[in-house]
């Protein structure tokens, strides 16, 4: 029997050094009908040169005529590529041989899987997680995400405690498993985000839509991490402030939306604050500026709740709620001192 087209969608600006040192290892890859793409966002560091001339066979090369950060990049390359499943890889992940393969058999004996991620660990230290991912993400009822084996800035040691498959509510963008159908079905990424929770919005829609996110525990990968954004940069700072707003305006429902998004404005204030008495007056400043795009992109009427954006949810009558956390992560994370994911009540889970 043919196994069904896979493409690895590897999209790069100005990485280099990342493809020089980690396209090998996705070339080995085991898996019997694989194509890998590079696709280059207006890189200037000699990128696209150098996969012509070393990667003429092996790597299809598809290039956007600038940077469209992430999620523009991303929609201009896929729109070109066809396969049966697309695997946005970040270009600074380490890859074993076999680890295409344990994800496909899990998404092709169930129809209603959506997207699948890896087990995602730490590219410089091996045996514990990392932050983009680790292994599944989740979702409290204030529409905070957080991953299990990283909760905030708590990172676990992987002992095996997280080696069981199962569902989950977003998968990491950093290393997605999507069916191409449900990725041209939710109209890929929302370009507004440009980059940050665009993966949990698109996951969002696609479980509005009814469908599951899997977590996969027998593919691992190893990602360097921070390779665009450095983990405290201010700009990463606004987009996730701002970004975490628009998932909770575009995917709950409007009522219990806006009482979500006034709990949570007043909480940011909160971090607003504390970044200031941590001196931290260029973060204190992005939360700021990170409200009044928010208010702004509110008061335009954004279209993102109108059935015609091909970035919206087509919302069953039963959307597929596993993987919310019925509680507060932040209270349970900085108040009841719950460090760890294994800390929480699974009875506290949908």
């Amino acid at each position: 029997m043919n196994k069904p087209k896979v493409a690895v969608v590897i999209l790069n600006w100005n990485g280099l050094k990342f493809l020089q040192q980690f396209l090998p290892s996705v070339l080995q890859s085991t898996y019997p009908n694989m194509e890998v793409v590079v696709g280059d966002n207006g890189s200037t560091d000699g990128s696209v040169e150098f996969l012509k001339s070393r990667y003429t066979n092996e790597v299809t090369v598809l290039q956007n005529d600038e940077n469209y950060g992430y999620t523009g990049g991303y929609n201009r390359i896929i729109s070109r590529v066809t396969a049966d499943y697309f695997v946005l890889l970040n270009s600074d992940i380490e890859v074993i041989p076999g680890w295409i393969e344990p994800i496909i058999e899990m998404m092709e004996a169930d129809d209603s899987i959506a997207a699948a991620a890896p087990k995602i660990l730490a590219y410089h230290n091996k045996n514990h997680f990392e932050h983009a991912g680790a292994a599944g993400g989740f979702i409290d009822k204030l529409g905070y995400p957080f991953c299990r084996g990283r909760l905030f800035y708590e990172i676990e040691q992987d002992n095996g405690q997280y080696d069981q498959s199962g569902e989950i509510f977003w998968a990491s963008g950093a290393a997605l498993f999507i069916r191409s159908k449900c990725w041209q079905r939710a109209g890929g990424f929302d370009e507004r985000f440009f980059a940050h929770m665009e993966e949990i919005d698109l996951c969002w829609r696609l479980k509005n839509m009814g469908y599951k996110i899997m977590y996969c525990a027998q593919s691992v990968v190893y990602h360097v991490g921070g390779g665009t954004l450095n983990v405290e940069n201010p700009f990463k700072t606004y987009l996730n402030f701002r970004n975490n707003l628009w998932l909770i305006q575009k995917n709950m429902p409007f009522f219990k939306a806006s009482w979500v998004i006034s709990v949570r404005m007043w909480l940011d204030l909160v971090a607003l604050i504390r970044f200031m008495g941590e001196g931290k007056r260029k973060d204190a400043w992005a939360v700021s500026k990170a409200h009044q795009s928010f208010v702004l992109s509110f008061l335009r009427k954004s279209k993102s709740r109108k059935p015609a954006s091909n970035n919206l949810n087509t919302v069953t009558t039963s959307p597929n709620l596993a993987g919310i956390y019925k509680r507060s992560i932040v209270s349970d994370f900085f108040v009841k001192k719950k460090k760890m994911f294994t800390d929480l009540n699974p009875k506290d889970f949908h």
